[in-house]
């Protein structure tokens, strides 16, 4: 049985990034986003809809949602701090629309226009999926189609990029190491003296779940070599801002992961079968690449260490790999 702290979600890894846990945080998205920010750790949050009603003249897409009259002006409400980006919202018009304000009003949506602040105030986003599979025969829009927005009319306002305090979710750094922390305390808890020394990821997309094993893969095979080469136990400088500098994450030459593995499933989305090249490099490099602005096409990334038939295979490999069958 799988007990709550052992699943990890897009946005799971927010709870490390304490340094905004006491900062008031706008969140966008659907579903219960102001509970699950506050169940990550912060004490203050917006919502899409609360700056909305606060700031009734933002919201001026749609007409039948205009005030029919000039309301009074907003006192007392208090400067956002930040923002959250769970997951694709409801009404893009109007999510768009508030998080630009927010980002160019530096917080406070209901001042007259200044010169536009940047660096902008800290965005964290999770979930970087362009489309994802439904029930309809073709791919809906994801989250990362929403972010592809909100960068694109950022950069077409103002000139300038949209900048990331952290990506969130595969195949970003951050989710692995996050995997690797609770690991670790699972590991604590069931009172195993011996340091892990290989992770193993299974995941059935090579585009997400193998991009982001062999990515993490190479952190820490450069962090140990880092590590090696100082002399001391400290943590390393991860190659990308996104991570190391946000999580409270000490590493240990002593008792630090040194690889993970990426083991490929053919149960989901992939399918190995004659029709697909036999290089996984041929395949990568004549499609179009779904991931993130901020994540290159590496197709070395998307080859996946094993290739099973399913999970059962990939733990069996694994327990072969680990001299435990």
């Amino acid at each position: 049985q799988v007990s709550p702290e052992q699943v990890i979600l897009s946005h799971s890894p927010l709870r490390l990034f304490s340094q905004f846990h006491q900062k008031r945080m706008l969140v966008a998205g659907q579903g219960p986003v102001e509970e699950n920010a506050q169940n990550l750790g912060f004490k203050h949050v917006v919502t899409i809809e609360a700056l909305r009603k606060a700031y009734p003249l933002l919201d001026m897409v749609d007409q039948s949602r205009r005030p029919k009259e000039l309301p009074p002006p907003t006192a007392g409400f208090p400067t956002i701090e930040g923002v959250i980006l769970f997951g694709e919202p409801v009404r893009w018009e109007t999510s768009l629309q508030l998080i630009i304000d927010v980002l160019l009003s530096n917080g406070n949506p209901g001042a007259e226009m200044q010169d536009i602040p940047y660096p902008h105030l800290p965005v964290l986003a999770c979930n970087m999926d362009l489309l994802w599979m439904a029930e309809a025969k073709m791919p809906r829009f994801g989250h990362g189609t929403f972010l592809l927005c909100l960068e694109n009319i950022y950069k077409k306002v103002t000139g300038r990029e949209l900048k990331y305090e952290a990506l969130i979710g595969k195949p970003s750094t951050v989710t692995y190491r996050y995997a690797e922390y609770l690991i670790k305390q699972q590991a604590e808890k069931q009172g195993w003296k011996s340091p892990i020394r290989r992770l193993y990821a299974v995941g059935d997309n090579p585009m997400s779940d193998i991009y982001g094993a062999n990515l993490y893969n190479n952190y820490l095979k450069s962090a140990h070599q880092n590590q090696v080469q100082a002399g001391m136990k400290r943590s390393p400088q991860e190659a990308s801002p996104q991570t190391e500098d946000h999580l409270e994450l000490k590493m240990d030459c002593n008792n630090s992961v040194e690889s993970c593995e990426s083991i490929l499933v053919c149960t989901g989305v992939y399918h190995h079968n004659a029709d697909v090249p036999s290089k996984m490099e041929e395949c990568t490099t004549e499609t179009v690449f779904h991931g993130h602005r901020d994540f290159c096409l590496d197709p070395s990334l998307v080859e996946a260490s094993y290739i099973v038939q399913d999970v059962n295979d990939a733990v069996q490999l694994a327990f072969k790999k680990e001299n435990w069958s």
